[in-house]
């Protein structure tokens, strides 16, 4: 097998065609560098195409709110309700989701990635003229 490199069309530009690199064994020829094939459509991405991040709406946002005694210890404790997020949610996204569904004002969100990294716990603490349990009471026993 020839190596090297050679003139695609000579005379109409200036591109270099690579040919197979191969490297001899006993007996057999591994190749090194295989070229690119010819592709069979374009793989160009159109200006028109929609974007591929969907937007979360605010009840997929919100899973379900945690009610282990830890996150009871949290309503009590810190004025602050926890709840089970989606994983492609931030904190500008648990907020206002928050606010839209529960219609309470916010202090600060903090998120915390669960093990597995399947799902996500937001820490939403809420403003100091809301307590959080009058909030749980109102929408139900525990959420």
């Amino acid at each position: 097998m020839e190596l090297g490199l050679k003139l695609a069309n000579p005379g109409f530009c200036q591109i270099w065609e690579n040919k197979m690199r191969v490297k001899k064994k006993i007996g057999t020829y591994t190749v090194t560098f295989q070229q690119r094939g010819n592709p069979k459509y374009p793989r160009s991405i159109s200006t028109t195409a929609p974007s591929t991040r969907h937007k979360l709406e605010y009840y997929q946002i919100l899973k379900y709110p945690l009610t282990t005694e830890s996150a009871i210890k949290e309503i009590q404790d810190n004025n602050t309700l926890v709840f089970i997020v989606d994983i492609h949610a931030d904190k500008k996204n648990i907020r206002d989701a928050v606010k839209m569904l529960y219609d309470i004002q916010i202090k600060k969100v903090n998120t915390l990635t669960r093990p597995g990294g399947r799902t996500k716990k937001a820490f939403v603490s809420l403003a100091p003229d809301y307590n959080a349990l009058d909030v749980v009471n109102k929408f139900g026993k525990i959420f």
